[in-house]
C-alpha cells in the first residue's frame, strides 16, 4: 500500500513585487526521501524551503502536510531572545528529561550548550539551530546550508548522522562531497521551474547539461522557423494579403513565444591575472611557534613554499589555521623562529568574514571607493588589472544587474557577497592568493569556474577550506593542524592527506613474550581484526573510487579534443599529468578496497 506523501505543493506561484520566483510549481516529498535542492545563487532555493516550512506564504497554490508529520526548518539567523544559553534554545521544544539529546548532538557539532547567547558568534548560533533540529527529529527536516560554519570533523559527523537516519530531509549545500554521499534524489531550480530526478547528486551535472542542450536545440529550431516565416512575409504577403492573414498571425505568435522564453543566466565572466612573477621561494619558516596564554597554537614548525604551489591548511575550527596564514605573510609575529618572505610578492586576500566589504555602502561604492583598486577619471570607472572598466559592466561580468549596482551590500545573499568580494579580488593583479574559506555560499557553476581559474593561475595559492571536493581539486600540498600545536605537511589534497594519515597513525601491535602452546590444544590462528581506521576507510573508499572515476572520465573527454595540444599546450600538459595521477590513485584505491574487503570478510 502506497504511503501518503509527507509534503505536497500544488500550483505554487510567488512573486516579490517583480518577476515571479515560482509559477504553477508542483512538488511532492515522500517518506524516506533524501533530496538535494540545487540551483544558482539567487534562484530561490531558500525561498522554496521557507514555503515548505510554512514561513513564506505563496501568492497562489496549496501547501499540504501529511497529518502527524512534523516539519523542522534550520533557521539561518535564529532569534535567541529570551534564552540564556545556546543549550536552552536548542532544547526549547523538547519534553522534560530529553535535554540529553542536545548534549549528544552538541558533541558532534562541537558547540558549547552552556555558551551565553549574548556573546555567541553567528556560527555558534547556527550550530545551535542545527542541533535543535536534529534533537527534535521531526518527520521532515529542511536543512539550508547546514555545513556552513562547520569544520571538516563536524561535517563528517553530520554526514554519518544523516546517512543513518530514517527521517526524510531536503538539503541545500555547496559541499559536493556532502551532497554526493547523502542525496538519493535531486531537485533543480532553474528560472522559476523545479525539476526532479530520482538520482543522486553525482548525475546532476550531466542531467543539467542535457536539459540545456535540448533547450538550446529547441530555441535554435524556433529561431529558424521565425526567420523562414519572416522571409515569406516580406517576399510574398503583398500578393496574398487576404488569404494569408492567419499565417501572419502565426508569425506574431512565434515571435511572442520566443520573447517569453526566459534566457538562461550565463556563468560569471571571472578572470585571474598574475602580476610579475615572484621569486622562486615565496616563504620559508623555520621553528616558528605561537601560543596565546596557556593555549599552544603552533609548536615549532618548518615549511617552505615555492612559487606556483597550492597549499591547503585544514583542521578543526579554532585550531589556528588563519593565525598560521597570518604568520606566513608577516601579519602576525611568531613567538619563536624565523619567517623569510620571498621577493616581489604581490598578495591578494579573500577574507572569510567579508571584512573588505562595507555592507552599508552600495556595490558601486565598494568597487570605486577602494584605494587598493584605484579610480580612473570619473567615479563610474574602476581599474581592472590595469585597464579602466565601467563599474556596471564589470559587475555584470559577475552576474549583478544594473539595479543591484546601486543597492546596499547588506541586501545581497551570502553567495552574492562572495561574488562581489571575488570581483574586488580579481580586479587587481597578484602573484600570491590567500583564500580563507572562499567556497562558502558559492553555487556549483561558480565553484567549477573558480577551480579552473586557480588551475591556470600563474602564481601561488594558500587556501583554507572545509570543502573536501574543492581541496582535492585544487591543493597539491596539505598542512594538517590537528590541535595541541601539531602541524604536519602532506603531499596532495584532502583524500591524499587522509590516506597518508591513516598509514602513519595505524597502531602497531604491542610486542608480547613468546608462549609455548599447550600440547593437548594446538594454537589456532586468529583472524585479523579490523581497526577503527580500517573500517572507516572501507566505508569511504567507494565514494573516493567513484569520484576518481568521474574525474578520469572528464579528463579523457577533455583530452579527446585533437586540437587541444595545439590550441592550449599548457592545459593539455596539466590535463595529461592529472589523468596519469588520477589513474594511479584509482588503481591504489581499488587495490586497498579489495584488501580491506577481504580482511573484513
Amino acid at each position: 500500500m502506497a504511503r501518503a506523501p509527507l509534503l505536497q505543493l500544488s500550483g505554487i506561484s510567488l512573486t516579490f513585487g517583480g518577476d515571479p520566483v515560482f509559477s504553477d510549481l508542483d512538488l511532492v516529498i515522500q517518506p524516506g526521501d533524501r533530496v538535494a535542492l540545487v540551483g544558482r545563487n539567487g534562484s530561490g532555493k531558500s525561498t522554496l524551503m521557507k514555503v515548505m516550512a510554512g514561513l513564506v506564504e505563496p501568492d497562489r497554490g496549496d501547501v499540504v502536510i501529511s497529518p502527524g508529520t512534523g516539519v523542522g526548518y534550520m533557521e539561518q539567523d535564529p532569534d535567541m531572545s529570551g534564552f540564556a544559553t545556546l543549550g536552552d534554545y536548542a532544547a526549547s521544544a523538547l519534553d522534560v528529561g530529553e535535554e540529553y539529546r542536545v548534549a549528544m548532538v552538541a558533541e558532534g557539532l562541537k558547540f558549547d550548550p552552556d555558551r551565553d547567547t549574548a556573546v555567541a558568534s553567528g556560527g555558534e548560533k547556527r550550530r545551535a539551530a542545527l542541533a535543535k533540529l536534529l534533537a527534535e527529529a521531526p518527520g521532515l527536516m529542511l536543512l539550508d546550508e547546514p555545513t556552513n560554519h562547520l569544520d571538516i570533523e563536524a561535517i563528517a559527523w553530520l554526514e554519518d548522522e544523516l546517512s543513518s537516519t530514517r527521517t526524510a530531509f531536503v538539503l541545500i549545500s555547496h559541499d559536493r562531497a556532502f551532497l554526493r554521499r547523502l542525496a538519493k534524489a535531486t531537485l533543480w531550480i532553474d528560472r522559476g521551474q523545479v525539476r526532479r530526478q530520482d538520482k543522486g547528486f553525482d548525475s546532476f551535472e550531466e542531467w543539467r547539461d542535457t536539459v540545456w542542450e535540448e533547450e538550446d536545440m529547441q530555441r535554435h529550431k524556433l529561431d529558424r522557423k521565425i526567420k523562414a516565416e519572416a522571409r515569406w512575409a516580406v517576399e510574398g504577403i503583398s500578393a496574398r494579403r487576404k488569404r494569408n492573414q492567419g499565417r501572419v498571425r502565426a508569425l506574431g505568435e512565434l515571435r511572442a513565444e520566443r520573447s517569453e522564453q526566459i534566457r538562461r543566466q550565463g556563468t560569471a565572466d571571472m578572470a585571474l591575472e598574475a602580476g610579475p612573477k615572484s621569486g622562486k621561494r615565496v616563504v620559508e619558516v623555520q621553528g616558528i611557534s605561537k601560543a596565546f596564554g596557556d593555549k599552544v597554537i603552533l609548536a615549532p614548525f618548518d615549511l617552505r613554499i615555492q612559487r606556483g604551489q597550492r597549499v591547503a591548511f585544514v583542521g578543526p575550527n579554532g585550531v589556528g589555521k588563519t593565525t598560521l596564514l597570518k604568520m606566513l605573510t608577516g601579519e602576525i609575529e611568531p613567538d619563536t623562529g624565523t619567517v623569510q618572505l620571498g621577493t616581489n610578492l604581490d598578495i591578494a586576500v579573500f577574507d572569510q568574514n567579508r571584512a573588505q566589504l562595507d555592507t552599508d555602502a552600495t556595490l558601486w561604492e565598494n568597487l570605486t571607493g577602494d584605494p587598493g583598486l584605484g579610480v580612473s577619471g570619473a567615479a563610474d570607472q574602476v581599474m581592472v588589472r590595469g585597464a579602466p572598466r565601467h563599474v556596471v559592466g564589470y559587475l555584470k561580468d559577475f552576474l549583478f544587474s544594473e539595479a543591484q549596482a546601486r543597492a546596499p551590500v547588506r541586501s545581497l545573499s551570502g553567495g552574492e557577497k562572495a561574488r562581489l568580494l571575488l570581483a574586488k579580488l580579481m580586479a587587481r593583479q597578484s602573484n600570491v592568493l590567500i583564500l580563507d574559506e572562499p567556497t562558502n555560499d558559492l553555487d556549483v557553476e561558480t565553484l567549477d569556474l573558480m577551480q579552473d581559474l586557480l588551475g591556470d593561475y600563474d602564481g601561488t595559492v594558500l587556501l583554507v577550506s572545509h570543502d573536501r571536493d574543492f581541496l582535492d581539486r585544487v591543493a597539491d600540498t596539505t598542512v594538517a593542524m590537528e590541535g595541541d600545536g601539531r602541524a604536519t605537511v602532506y603531499a596532495g589534497g584532502w583524500s591524499d592527506y587522509r590516506a597518508q594519515r591513516g598509514a602513519r597513525t595505524e597502531p602497531e601491535a604491542a610486542p608480547t613474550a613468546p608462549t609455548k602452546p599447550k600440547e593437548d590444544k594446538p594454537a589456532k590462528a586468529k583472524p585479523a581484526k579490523m581497526s577503527f581506521s580500517e573500517t572507516h576507510r572501507l566505508e569511504t573508499l567507494p565514494d573516493e573510487i567513484a569520484r576518481l572515476e568521474a574525474e578520469i572520465a572528464k579528463l579523457e573527454t577533455l583530452l579527446a579534443d585533437p586540437e587541444l595540444f595545439t590550441r592550449e599546450p599548457v592545459k593539455f600538459k596539466k590535463a595529461t599529468q592529472a589523468l596519469v595521477s588520477r589513474q594511479e590513485k584509482l588503481a591504489e584505491a581499488e587495490t586497498e578496497w579489495l584488501e580491506l574487503e577481504e580482511k573484513a570478510s
